[in-house]
């Protein structure tokens, strides 16, 4: 299993250097299969923050502090409503959930590309970070819905990469902060010597993300991640709804 967990973190960390929001879509539907829901996501966030702070100064000139503040605001509102759902949600419906929230927010994701109408103003921005919050803290995949938003009001790819990435600290702190008070503090049971694997797997992803993304079409690197991220909640929800049926 744990080399399982780490190639699933090593791929994650890659989309996210590449793609500026790969890791939670590659990453969280795996791990929730091999660790189950709760501690799946557990570590997606640990990993996207750490993913994230790495990223961060490389793309930091590109950074719209601005849109920013109107995103991570509502976010952090969303993400305490998120983790009160993970929290209290019974393993194998979260499990269910989570499947369904990654398939539909893809889906979603995709049909806003072949969108002519462009949106503008504070209402988008805050449905969008209110819903990317509550879908980190509860299933760990937050940057769906912000995918939607910067298709919706065409923002150019470079600053929305790079915004995403103080974006995602903030909120995947808050989500870790929330939830694991929530549960008294408990950290992911995995077996002895597994975390310093699964940091090296995500700083190997990084190096190999940085090596390469100059060389990868964007567009080949996006249909990637968004078929593998279909394929992992998939997964996820038919072992979730499988464990509810039996």
């Amino acid at each position: 299993m744990l080399v399982a967990v780490a190639l699933s973190v090593l791929v994650g960390a890659f989309a996210q250097r590449v793609t500026g929001m790969g890791f939670a879509l590659v990453a969280s539907p795996a791990l929730v299969i091999l660790l189950g829901p709760f501690d799946g996501v557990i570590v997606v966030n640990l990993c996207a923050i750490v993913s994230s702070l790495i990223i961060l100064p490389r793309v930091w000139r590109f950074v719209e502090w601005r849109r920013f503040a109107m995103l991570v605001v509502p976010a952090l509102v969303g993400t305490a409503v998120g983790a009160v759902i993970a929290a209290h949600v019974p393993g194998a419906p979260l499990q269910v959930i989570i499947g369904a929230l990654v398939i539909v927010a893809l889906t979603a994701t995709l049909l806003v590309t072949r969108a002519e109408h462009v949106v503008h103003g504070l209402p988008p921005a805050l449905a969008a970070g209110a819903a990317s919050g509550i879908m980190n803290a509860a299933a760990g995949v937050g940057g769906p819905a912000l995918s939607v938003y910067a298709v919706a009001t065409r923002w150019p790819q470079a600053r929305f990469a790079a915004t995403l990435q103080p974006y995602f600290v903030v909120i995947g702190t808050a989500s870790l902060v929330l939830k694991l008070a929530q549960t008294g503090w408990a950290i992911p049971e995995l077996a002895p010597g597994s975390w310093p694997i699964v940091i090296g797997a995500l700083l190997a992803g990084l190096v190999a993300g940085e090596l390469l993304h100059r060389r990868i079409p964007h567009h080949a690197a996006r249909i990637a991640v968004i078929a593998i991220a279909y394929a992992g909640g998939t997964a996820a929800l038919i072992d979730g709804a499988i464990e509810l049926w039996f």
